[in-house]
This record gives structure tokens, C-alpha cells and sequence, in this order.
């Protein structure tokens, strides 16, 4: 029998898709650090009729009063929440089929509470997930990244992050902080810097690891979730990460070189696609954003040598980055 706060929850759904009845599923998934829950949902009476509730139920405030860092985590997951229901309301309406995000249902936030409904991606023709992927399924997340990419090149994030990406410096003070190199500590604000003053920006994912992408069954095709941390960028910090999430270290040092170009490729298949008016610039974005791609690297490795120092010390790859990076400030004192 259901419990009261599912009755109150299934008539929330029910008074924001119109259905005439909604059935709550089983539990996709925790949200990161107990912030909450995916449920599964089936709808009667509407267009859609199965979709994914994404239920954010945060602690009180109050209970990190008294840790300055958990307080600041705290508000960082907040502000996310509140940038991902953003980017679905104000963006993702925009969607096309090369960079296919699900559709928000409805969207609601009060008092730090949120509760997003979003289509079912599995009954969308997206049900397979990844944790190890096939060069063409790379391909598909690359082309998916490029397509992304260009539609929102030189676009303001406004309402979303200034900086995308959940590792960025301003936003991750004790990280910072726990480094144990002096001299990257010093380093990081300019490599951040370097990053942040690129001639053309776009937006990025900022989370695009391999797990927020959902592939079609024959792994053609993909669709992305996961918006909490969508802003402005270059593209490369999006395809550093991808990489870093799907290949081992030693197969980063024979692929990497070539799955840059063939992301390359596909952006600049998708500007043209778009007749997009950067297009007769193409080789300078090219220029600037591959020269870029060691700093994105590097500022992420930066990030988990201060979160997770004993994991990030066997990304070798990243430690190589993070090598020629600190070389080029070197080279410039």
C-alpha cells in the first residue's frame, strides 16, 4: 500500500502532466550524496506515458553549520539544482536529434526542493547504458559533444554557471586547498585563467562522463542527462573529461590524438550544418580550442589531485598534461 508522501507525490505528477492516474516505479538511482532519487513513473491519460521524476530532497541547511566546506557542498548541489531545472526550461527546448536530450515534463522547485519530470529515455529508443564503450560508441558521444557545441557557440550562459563543469576552481576552494604541490596550487588560478579567457566560448555539458550518456541499441546513436552543471566553456573541457571517463590511461596515449580529431571533425560538420556564421572562422576555434586541450585536461587533473590524491596519482595521462602545462607557466615566469 502506498505511504502518504507517495499519495502526495503521485498527485503532484498527476496535477502537473494533466494524466488521469500515475503509477510511481521502482528507484533508478540515489542522487549523489543522499540529495534524493530518480523514480520511474507511468502515466495514463497523456503524449508520454512513462518518464523519469527526478525528486531533490535535501538535508536542512542547518546541518552544516558547523563545517564550513560540507556548507559550501551543501550550496554548490543547490545552485546545480537549480541550473539544471534552468537549463531544461530555457534550452533543452531547442534539442535537435544530433545532440538529443530528454524533454522536461514539468519542473518545479520550492524552498531548496526539487522535482523535475523528465521523458523515459529507455522507452525513447535510449535503453542501454556503458561502462566500458566501443570506438564507434565514442564516435557517438563525440559527435553528440560537437552537435552540442555548435549549436550554443557564443552563446551568454546567463542563467546557468558562468563556468561550466563541476570541477571549476572558484567552485571547489578546499580541493584547492588539500593539493599537496605548491607549485600547482600557485598554478591553478592560472590555468583556470587560460581556460576562462579563450576567444570563443560555447556551452558544455560539464559532466559528460560516459555514465550520463544512454545509447540506443545498436550504440548509433545517444542522448545525454545529467544538466546540474552546464555553463560556459570551450568545447575541449567537455572531450578531455568524456576521454578521461571511458579510456584507460595507456589507451589514452594511443587513442586520444585521434578521437581529438574526429571530434574536431564532426564540429566542424556540425557548424556547417548549422551555416553557422563562425563557420569562415572554423580554423581559428580549431586552432585555439586544440591548443586548449592539455590545459582542460590539466585543470581536471588538478581538480582530483586535490579530491582524490591517491586515484589521480595512477592517471598517468593527466599527470603528463598537467606535466606540459606547468612547463608552458614555467616557461612564461
Amino acid at each position: 500500500m502506498a505511504s502518504a508522501h507517495e499519495r502526495q507525490l503521485s498527485e503532484r505528477i498527476r496535477r502537473a502532466t494533466g494524466a488521469s492516474h500515475v503509477e510511481l516505479g521502482e528507484r533508478v538511482q540515489q542522487l549523489w550524496g543522499g540529495y534524493g532519487e530518480l523514480r520511474r513513473v507511468q502515466l495514463q491519460g497523456t503524449r508520454i506515458h512513462s518518464a523519469i521524476v527526478k525528486i531533490v530532497s535535501p538535508p536542512a541547511e542547518r546541518e552544516f553549520a558547523r563545517d564550513a566546506a560540507k556548507l559550501r557542498s551543501h550550496r554548490r548541489k543547490l545552485r546545480s539544482y537549480q541550473i539544471e531545472l534552468a537549463f531544461y526550461q530555457d534550452y533543452a527546448k531547442h534539442s535537435e536529434p544530433a545532440w538529443r536530450v530528454p524533454e522536461l515534463l514539468f519542473g518545479e522547485a520550492h524552498a531548496g526542493r526539487f522535482l523535475l519530470g523528465l521523458e523515459d529515455l529507455d522507452q525513447a529508443g535510449f535503453p542501454e547504458r556503458r561502462s566500458r564503450c566501443s570506438a564507434q560508441e565514442i564516435a557517438a558521444c563525440l559527435a553528440w559533444l560537437a552537435a552540442f557545441h555548435a549549436r550554443f557557440l557564443g552563446t551568454s550562459p546567463d542563467v546557468l554557471w558562468k563556468v561550466g563543469s563541476y570541477w571549476h576552481l572558484a567552485t571547489r576552494p578546499d580541493e584547492l586547498a588539500r593539493l599537496e604541490s605548491v607549485e600547482l596550487r600557485r598554478a591553478a588560478a592560472g590555468i583556470d585563467q587560460r581556460l576562462n579567457s579563450a576567444r570563443f566560448r560555447t556551452l558544455v555539458h560539464g559532466d559528460a562522463k560516459l555514465a550520463n550518456f544512454c545509447f540506443s541499441r545498436a550504440g548509433q546513436d545517444v542522448a545525454a542527462v545529467d544538466f546540474q552543471y552546464v555553463g560556459g566553456g570551450v568545447g575541449v573541457k567537455d572531450v578531455a573529461y568524456f576521454l578521461s571517463s571511458c579510456l584507460s590511461p595507456g589507451e589514452c596515449d594511443r587513442h586520444v590524438a585521434a578521437y581529438i580529431d574526429l571530434y574536431f571533425d564532426a564540429l566542424r560538420t556540425a557548424l556547417s550544418v548549422r551555416n553557422s556564421p563562425l563557420s569562415p572562422e572554423y580554423g581559428e576555434l580549431e586552432a585555439e580550442w586544440r591548443a586548449l586541450f592539455p590545459w582542460a585536461w590539466a585543470d581536471f587533473q588538478r581538480f582530483l589531485l586535490g579530491w582524490a590524491p591517491a586515484y589521480a596519482k595512477r592517471e598517468f595521462y593527466g599527470e603528463t598534461q598537467l606535466g606540459v602545462v606547468l612547463s608552458a607557466l614555467r616557461a612564461c615566469d
